[in-house]
This record gives structure tokens, sequence and C-alpha cells, in this order.
């Protein structure tokens, strides 16, 4: 790890940082030596672990709440990151829509473009340009395996996130040359707040740990494009995306998320 300052550093900026994933990532980073910069709408929450950040590993920890959907995101980021030098990007926020399509407000589905596309696009635009211009740095995404395939109940998220995986994937062969690292992580259910507060039947298919995912994608940067935590949800991308036709993927997906969200349903229809 002690190569990760003079690689990704001085400074990674982590969105979406506040709790989660976000939180995970950003304590992994902290134990390898990166300054931090923690960007998430809730204040309290950053600070918080900025102040333990800073106690725990003697780094620099600077916060911005903000949305991270807003029209002039990209203005507020150079602001926020001016005189600082990023080496690494984690675009972990996300917003997500549960239920028919068209039974959702239009500015739902917007905002979940706004969070989940246009955030990281603008800033591994930003960002990775100027790594590119040094000749150094990483981007991580964290995209889903929803992403693979249509994902009823779920269908602009799923979209939203083919967006991050496709995107990275293709930042990952044009950088690279450049000397920019660049992974998408798959990830499954995982157990955040954000899962818990999307109120889920209980299941028998395995949460991941939010450091257990922060720790793959990180391991995973400048190795691979892409990479799924957890053998079980690496079985089930096997099983989905090469061994079963698209329209029976799509159609075990649909039923998995209705039987989840089971009680939306029948909300819905009372």
């Amino acid at each position: 790890m002690n190569n990760w300052r003079p690689r990704y550093g001085p400074f990674a900026l982590v969105a979406g940082a506040s709790a989660g994933l976000g939180e995970a990532f950003a304590r992994r980073l902290a134990e390898r030596g990166l300054d931090l910069l923690l960007v998430a709408r809730g204040q309290d929450a950053l600070e918080r672990l900025a102040a333990e950040l800073r106690a725990r590993h003697a780094i620099e920890v600077h916060t911005l709440a903000t949305d991270l959907g807003r029209p002039d995101l990209r203005g507020v980021v150079e602001d926020f990151i001016a005189g600082r030098a990023v080496g690494l990007l984690v675009y972990n926020a996300a917003h997500s829509v549960i239920g028919p399509f068209v039974d959702q407000p239009p500015e739902e589905q917007l905002r979940v473009v706004d969070v989940n596309c246009r955030g990281p696009l603008l800033l591994s635009h930003l960002l990775g340009k100027a790594m590119a211009e040094r000749g150094r740095g990483g981007i991580v995404l964290m995209t889903s395996m929803a992403a693979s395939q249509g994902g009823p109940w779920l269908a602009s998220y799923a979209a939203s996130k083919a967006f991050n995986l496709v995107l990275a994937e293709g930042l990952w062969d044009e950088l690279r040359a450049r000397g920019v690292d660049v992974v998408a992580c798959r990830a499954g259910a995982t157990r955040t707040p954000g899962y818990a507060a999307s109120r889920p039947r209980a299941s028998r298919v395995p949460l991941l740990e939010p450091d257990r995912v922060a720790r793959a994608a990180l391991d995973a940067l400048g190795r691979k494009p892409s990479v799924v935590p957890g053998a079980f949800y690496r079985f089930s991308s096997f099983v989905m995306n090469r061994l079963l036709p698209r329209r029976m993927a799509i159609e075990i997906m649909g039923r998995a998320t209705r039987k989840l969200y089971a009680d939306r349903d029948a909300n819905r229809k009372s």
C-alpha cells in the first residue's frame, strides 16, 4: 500500500462519502495514506467522519456538503478542489427509484440521470483530464449487478448503472495509455443505509458488507476494467450474462425485484 500516495495522491475525492460504501472507501483510502476530499449532502455526517480520520491517520480531510445532482456541479467542485491535486476519484453517489416506471414522477427519473450519470461524467472529465496531463491517477465508478440487463421496477436505476459500467470500461482503455487507471465496481446487494431505507423484504440473497466492496474495488484498480465483489455475485453474473438468454435474465431480475418490494406493489394497488 506504500505506493498509493505517489500513484493516486495526494488527494482522493470520494463522492457520496457520508455513509455506507462511501464511508468505507474513505476509511480504506485514509489507511493507504491519501488525503481526502469528501462530498455528500449530509454535512454533520461528513464532519464526524472527517474529524475521526484526521485524528486516526494524521491526514488532511476537507468536506463539501452539496447535492451531486445540482446543475452547477462542475463549477462547485472546481472551486472545492482549487489548489489541490486530486489523483483519485471514487464516484459512489447514487439515486434510485423503485416501482413501475410509468407510475413514478418524471422528476425523480431525471434525478437518477443527474446524480448517477451526469455527476460521474462531469467529475470523470474534470479530474480525469488533470490526471492524464500529470500521467498518473485513478477513477473508480460504482455501478451495479443491475447494469448487465434490463431491470424491471428499477428501470432508470439499472439503465444509469449500465451507463457507468460502459463509461468506465471505455475510459479504462482510453486513459491507461496516459497513466490513469479506471475500474467499474459491479456490486450486488450491499448492507448500506440506502439499501435499508428502500425497505426490502427479507431475502436469502447474501448482503455484501461495504468494507468488502470497497476493498475489492480498490484492489482491482489498475488490474482490470471491472470487478464483481463476492463469489455468489460473480457466479450469478456468469449465469445471467453468459448462460441465460437475455430475455430470461430480464424476467428473472423482474421477478426478484417485485418479490423483494412486494409490499410496495400491494400499497400501490390498495
